[in-house]
């Protein structure tokens, strides 16, 4: 017993896993420059040592560490981040790499690092006190793409203060990526500090753009000057050389598919049952249909739908977009929630989604699928089930048991006849009662049926005025069941419904129940569209179109 609890004790110490993810603010560096490993580590309990650095001294040289810890409470429930920072130096030209560290129980992923020679043009220019870089990455792209655009500050003075002018050009949207860099680099032998700033520029057309010259303006102090310490300062300033950049149509063959170019990209569609999960009439199946690409933002990505299915009615929730960082790319993000809500049993189908996108890395069109799956929907709790069909007579166990039967059929005597006759007096003299009680109260029974379903109304009636969507519609159901017991869902009661405000009203309440969309004017006062009564629609009469939008604009292909 004793053993039975503390392996109880020791399970959320088992199922708790520090999350660890490894990082480097440059995926490329020139030999004689600084790079930063970021180790942050989630929801981190008690001290954490660090990690054994030990394997990075044979391509680097670690010149010292830093942390950094943030506590967040959110909805009260509170997760905590500590970042583990640790300044390098490469030793070699090449392709470093940074095995996997053992950090609280878990491991990073190992990293790369290029490592370039130093830039002889760069060098010629290290007998400035501050000078500047700019580069544009890649140099050639298409409309719509993301580019990364870099500046680099070198100073090797103390700066009191200054500004960086922020890249402003026609055709070209220019946002900043993060927050800037500092790092320590040599140049001929010198060592700067490095300030660095990227920015994400997005072409709008086509050709040749150029982006103009960036600018710092600053003032330097000098520690040997004896007239620095009353404030006294140097104007200082520097400029990066103009950058060039060639932009590419779509290609002609395109079509009016939405315009995708991404370096990577992703459609999910997630949610479905398991195996031991089933999907029911009336009941709803939540799905999510996830978009991500990196270098687009979410504004590009187009909106997310399901097509329209038979057998079963779609809602859809408030989409979730954002942008997040991902290094020097932004990685936009579209999610979308359905309610699906099954309104006959069988298998019900969804079809295949389909997005192309340029890839930019490969220079290809490519296609993001979420395949067909189908789902097997049972009836609904409490439906009514079909009568199979009668089990016919069993055939003869062998070819004498038919001529027995017979015999015996032959054989009966004549008090079983008497016996059957007084069965049957019994029999009339049933059935001339019951036809007696009938005409004494012929109207009993309807009286009690109306009686149920008015007390069905006035209970729905009074939750119509309430704010409990899930009341209203299961006392609508039940109103309807009392009048109609063959109505298993409220898809099925709105079939049956002649009048469209009716109609557009159950589709509100579902929308409310399913997808949490406010009140729409159609069908907000409930009880007022339903305070007379079912508009039933008459039995053969043709279906009519609601004249309602359709609730999905936007598809896929």
């Amino acid at each position: 017993m004793t053993c039975w609890w503390l392996a109880l004790l020791l399970v959320p110490a088992m199922v708790h896993a520090t999350d660890v993810q490894a990082t480097l603010d440059r995926s490329s560096v020139q030999l004689g420059e600084t790079v930063t490993l970021n180790l942050r580590i989630d929801n981190a309990g008690g001290n954490i040592q660090l990690p054994d650095l030990s394997v990075l001294n044979q391509d680097f040289s670690i010149l010292g560490t830093s942390q950094n810890s943030n506590l967040s409470i959110v909805n009260g429930k509170a997760s905590s981040t500590l970042t583990i920072g640790v300044a390098l130096r490469p030793s070699h030209v090449g392709t470093l790499q940074i095995p996997a560290l053992s950090v609280d129980g878990s491991r990073t992923a190992p990293l790369q690092l290029q490592v370039s020679a130093p830039d002889p043009a760069g060098a010629a220019t290290t007998h400035n006190d501050v000078f500047m870089e700019a580069q544009a990455e890649p140099a050639h792209g298409y409309v719509g793409q993301q580019l990364s655009y870099v500046l680099r500050l070198y100073y090797a003075t103390n700066i009191s203060n200054g500004a960086l002018s922020a890249p402003q050009v026609d055709g070209l949207e220019v946002s900043r990526v993060g927050s800037d860099l500092n790092y320590d680099a040599q140049r001929g032998g010198r060592t700067y500090h490095v300030l660095e700033r990227r920015y994400a520029l997005v072409p709008q057309h086509a050709g040749k753009i150029e982006i103009p010259a960036a600018s710092f303006q600053g003032e330097a102090i000098d520690p040997n000057d004896p007239d620095s310490f009353f404030g006294s300062s140097t104007p200082i300033s520097a400029s990066a050389p103009a950058v060039s950049i060639d932009v590419q149509p779509p290609p002609a063959d395109w079509g009016r598919n939405a315009w995708l170019p991404a370096r990577q990209l992703s459609l999910t569609l997630d949610g479905w049952p398991g195996a031991q999960d089933s999907v029911r009439v009336g009941q709803p199946l939540n799905l999510t249909m996830n978009l991500q690409a990196t270098g687009v933002p979410f504004e590009a990505l187009p909106a997310l739908s399901l097509p329209s299915l038979d057998g079963a009615k779609v809602y859809p929730d408030k989409p979730v977009t954002g942008n997040r960082q991902d290094g020097q790319w932004m990685v936009g993000r579209r999610q979308q929630s359905f309610a699906i809500v099954p309104e006959r049993a069988g298998t019900l189908t969804i079809p295949a989604t389909t997005l192309k996108w340029w890839n930019v890395l490969t220079d290809h069109m490519e296609v993001a699928q979420v395949p067909a799956h189908d789902v097997t929907v049972l009836p609904a709790i409490g439906a009514a089930v079909q009568p199979s069909s009668p089990a016919p007579a069993l055939a003869p166990a062998s070819g004498a048991a038919a001529p027995a039967t017979t015999a015996l059929a032959q054989s009966v005597p004549w008090r079983w006849i008497a016996l059957g006759s007084v069965g049957l007096w019994l029999l009339s003299t049933l059935a001339w009662w019951l036809w007696r009680r009938r005409r004494v109260a012929p109207i009993a029974a309807p009286a009690a049926a109306r009686t149920s379903a008015r007390q069905c109304q006035l209970a729905f009636l009074a939750a119509a005025r309430g704010s409990d969507t899930a009341a209203q519609a299961r006392s609508l159901l039940a109103w309807a069941r009392a009048e109609r017991p063959a109505i298993q869902h409220l898809g099925e009661l709105a079939a049956a419904l002649d009048a469209a405000a009716q109609r557009a009203a159950i589709a509100s309440l579902q929308q409310r129940q399913y997808a949490g969309t406010p009140l729409s004017v159609a069908g907000a006062d409930l009880a007022q569209v339903f305070k007379r009564g079912f508009v039933w629609r008459v039995s053969g009469k043709p279906g009519q179109d609601t004249g309602l939008p359709p609730l999905y604009p936007f598809k896929l292909h």
